[in-house]
């Protein structure tokens, strides 16, 4: 029954995850031929620039929004959070204006810790997103819970595709004035972001639905932090390391190089992209897995829950090999396709960087899917506490092997494969033991959530398909 409502509403599993998956992937595609004219007109240094703000931003992106896709997929999608939505527009768009307002006051003093003065203004003008993201990340939520992954895969469609066109016009237009350069090109994250909500919000507005057939009540704001909050907590592990790498790196890379912005650079800002491509095609497993997994788990199927975890994982494990084969493979072509303006040493050291990072297609793709298994499941905290285990890793490794090795920044690529494999060995771990132990606060409903269970079950029946 759970398994037709989800089709009325929304796709199938592979059908969302098709969908989803091919939206992720085109909007990787466009970020990754991007840096084909950006890493043209801003250069290494001017790439190095651009990547150092990122942290900052990915951070106070993480707490504003990176949870509340999944978190208010789950509640929708387990019948006990009718209205969700509404309560996290509120909530979220509150947390996004605070955002936006941080990452404004922290601009100067974050160009002060990085030694570069022209992060100052590409923060300011990037920092708007960061409100509008929570808005998005709500009605992304909102569908995916119904078992609609097309809102999804065309917002992120064009994000990007608005973002390159006025990236690129920027940075061709203001190539003459590095920092101003990659100013601009930040505005233009800005500007997709803002025509990006815009359409979401008239796509949930327009909506069909059928009136409920009673007045409900709103859902409890800790109904959806229960869910959130742990999923927060996950994701803001990664661009916090990411942040600590990047000061790290950076600073012990100056001790022997006098390119260290270029050599984070092309690291960052070039094989990191090339790497998540192949993740980003997986992705659409795990945003598909939750609204078939929570369902089981929310009637206390756990058995029946996991059998469709460790589906989801298989299916991952299958289209990441190939994938990262493929990537390590064609490291040479694809430095030369998209990242053709860098020269002899710098080439030769992406093309490496690719090569070493290569199995990290995989462990992050089995990383993204395991987690958001644990959030379907009901138990988020899982996979906070391993996010935050291998964030502290990967920079203590990183740190280890640039200060102690001669690797360079390829020390950086070996801490991140080192960190995605523990992290994927911790989530399966915890997958496994799901349902073999019960632990208080974690995986179990509170009273609250169950007493208002039957009625949430009515309402999203009473719903038309998104």
């Amino acid at each position: 029954m759970e398994k037709d409502k989800v089709q009325k509403t929304g796709q199938s599993f592979l059908a969302g995850a098709v969908i989803i998956s091919a939206g992720g992937f085109i909007s990787k595609l466009l970020g990754a031929l991007y840096r084909i004219p950006l890493s043209n007109f801003l250069g290494g240094e001017g790439m190095g620039i651009y990547q150092m703000v990122y942290p900052l931003y990915c951070i106070l992106l993480t707490v504003s929004a990176s949870g509340i896709p999944t978190g208010i997929s789950r509640l929708i999608s387990s019948g006990s959070g009718a209205g969700a939505e509404r309560q996290a527009f509120r909530l979220y768009g509150v947390v996004g204006v605070i955002g936006t307002l941080i990452m404004f006051i922290l601009s100067a003093p974050l160009a002060s810790v990085q030694g570069e003065p022209a992060i100052t203004a590409c923060c300011q003008l990037l920092c708007p997103s960061v409100f509008f993201v929570s808005l998005l990340s709500v009605v992304r939520g909102y569908f995916q819970g119904k078992g609609n992954m097309l809102p999804t895969a065309v917002t992120e469609i064009l994000e990007q595709l608005i973002k390159v066109g006025f990236g690129v016009l920027f940075s061709y237009l203001f190539r003459g004035n590095l920092p101003v350069a990659v100013a601009s090109t930040l505005l233009a994250v800005t500007i997709s972001e803002v025509v990006s909500t815009a359409i979401a919000l008239l796509w949930y507005f327009r909506r069909r639905t059928k009136p409920p057939l009673y007045k409900t009540q709103s859902v409890p704001v800790k109904s959806i932090l229960r869910f959130t909050v742990p999923l927060t907590l996950t994701a803001i592990a990664l661009p916090l390391s990411q942040l600590a790498e990047s000061i790290v790196a950076v600073r012990i890379l100056r001790a022997a190089s006098e390119n260290a912005t270029a050599l984070y650079g092309v690291f960052s800002g070039c094989a990191v992209t090339i790497i998540n491509l192949p993740v980003s095609i997986t992705y659409g497993l795990a945003a598909s897995s939750v609204p078939q997994i929570s369902p089981l788990a929310e009637k206390g199927d756990i058995s029946g829950a996991k059998k469709k975890a460790f589906k989801s994982l298989l299916i991952t494990l299958a289209v990441s090999v190939p994938l990262a084969i493929a990537v390590y493979f064609t490291a040479p072509l694809t430095t030369r396709l998209i990242f053709g303006s860098l020269e002899g040493s710098e080439k030769e050291l992406l093309i490496n960087l690719i090569k070493i990072m290569a199995v990290s297609s995989v462990t992050g793709s089995l990383v993204q899917t395991s987690s958001a298994c644990l959030t379907a499941l009901g138990y988020p905290v899982r996979s906070t506490i391993t996010q935050w285990t291998t964030a502290i890793l990967r920079v203590g490794v990183t740190a280890a092997l640039l200060y102690f090795t001669p690797l360079s920044i390829s020390g950086a690529a070996w801490a991140a494969n080192c960190a995605y494999l523990v992290a994927m060995i911790m989530n399966f771990c915890y997958i496994i033991s799901v349902g073999k132990s019960n632990r208080k606060g974690e995986g179990n409903e509170d009273n609250a959530d169950r007493i208002g269970s039957f009625k949430g079950r009515l309402n999203a029946q009473s719903e038309g398909g998104a």
